[in-house]
């Protein structure tokens, strides 16, 4: 048995048997986020046609001038409005994928996710505090929200880890218990905070459920450089996340420095889900069910699973996002509802799958 849950064969980790073609999960994965990509801008109040918008991009490339005049309208409303709240959202979702996938190798279990070691409690904690202290206005004080967020989830994330060590080790049972631990007692603290702060209650529970409070480029830019190294390092850790998969003793036996790559990893996988919290709220279940719909699909191997989740990551939130803005037009619903209410039934379903295989 593994620390939470059972050991995986070696069939099922790094020599992943599924034949899967070279290039089909990259060409399905890739195709899928391009498309949303133009959809997610295309919808809204004004709707603008899906071939403009991607004849608009490809006009804005340097030396390409395709001699097409749109009204000016259509610009503003794509390159001011639409576009950077779809990049930001693709990128919330392909930092929930990555990390999702990371933490699930990491702990050896497939109902693990970003925020198991308490990353958005965390986040929560901190933004709620930026908020109840005073609600920003300006473009500087909102920025004080996703800094206080980030500040929170990473204060967070090494004081589970401080306790979790055992010496100079910190064992994945002891890491997950103190998440809990401590993510619980955050919660807590949020939840009487916004008690206390029934003016902004509203407006912290929006952000709470994946609310999208940041408009322009500048959260796409300020996040770009945290999620960069962050995913890219989780992309490099692919081969010692299979290795991990046979265990703390077997993978040490064959020459990983396992509490290394463990902390490695809980690092970049924490720095990738900060980052999405304290940008886009909190957004449920993205990071739990796009590893396993990659599993699924195109096998376990975590040097491919790592980046195929982080393209779907992105491709699921978008989608998730058009129907949050479409399904009570002109309404916007949080985000976070919408895949709480999709991915809840999927988690019913993976845990009584996950019954069937102990008892079975």
């Amino acid at each position: 048995m593994s620390d939470t849950g059972r050991r995986p064969t070696a069939a099922k980790t790094a020599a992943d048997p599924r034949p899967v073609s070279r290039w089909a999960p990259w060409l399905w994965t890739s195709g899928s986020l391009l498309v949303m990509l133009v959809l997610s801008a295309a919808v809204g109040s004004v709707t603008l046609p899906p071939l403009s918008i991607v004849q608009m991009v490809v006009d804005k490339l340097p030396g390409v001038d395709l001699g097409i005049v749109w009204p000016a309208t259509f610009r503003t409303i794509l390159f001011d409005i639409r576009l950077p709240h779809t990049v930001l959202i693709a990128l919330a979702g392909m930092a929930l994928g990555g990390s999702g996938a990371a933490y699930q190798g990491l702990f050896r279990n497939p109902l693990a996710d970003p925020y198991i070691i308490g990353v958005a409690s965390g986040a929560g904690l901190g933004a709620v505090l930026a908020m109840t202290a005073s609600w920003p206005t300006t473009l500087l004080g909102m920025a004080a929200v996703p800094v206080a967020a980030f500040v929170g989830a990473v204060l967070t994330v090494g004081l589970v880890y401080t306790i979790a060590r055992v010496g100079r080790s910190a064992p994945v049972t002891t890491l997950l218990l103190a998440g809990v631990a401590v993510g619980t007692f955050a919660s807590a603290i949020t939840s009487l905070l916004m008690l206390l702060s029934t003016n902004e209650l509203y407006r912290a529970i929006s952000w709470l459920l994946g609310g999208f409070s940041l408009g322009g480029w500048q959260p796409v830019l300020v996040s770009l450089p945290y999620l960069a190294i962050g995913l890219g390092s989780l992309a490099l850790l692919g081969r010692p996340l299979n290795v991990l998969q046979f265990g703390d003793e077997e993978a040490t036996a064959l020459g990983l420095d396992t509490e290394k790559f463990k902390l490695v990893i809980v690092i970049a996988a924490s720095l990738v889900a900060a980052t999405a919290v304290a940008f886009s709220g909190i957004i449920a279940f993205v990071g739990l069910i796009v590893p396993h719909l990659v599993r699924m699909l195109w096998g376990v191997d975590y040097r491919r699973l790592i980046l195929l989740a982080t393209i779907g990551g992105g491709t699921v939130l978008l989608a998730a996002d058009i129907v949050s803005r479409t399904i009570l037009a002109p309404r916007a619903l949080p985000v976070g509802i919408v895949t709480s209410v999709v991915g809840a039934p999927f988690f019913l379903y993976l845990l009584r799958r996950a019954k069937r295989e102990v008892f079975w």
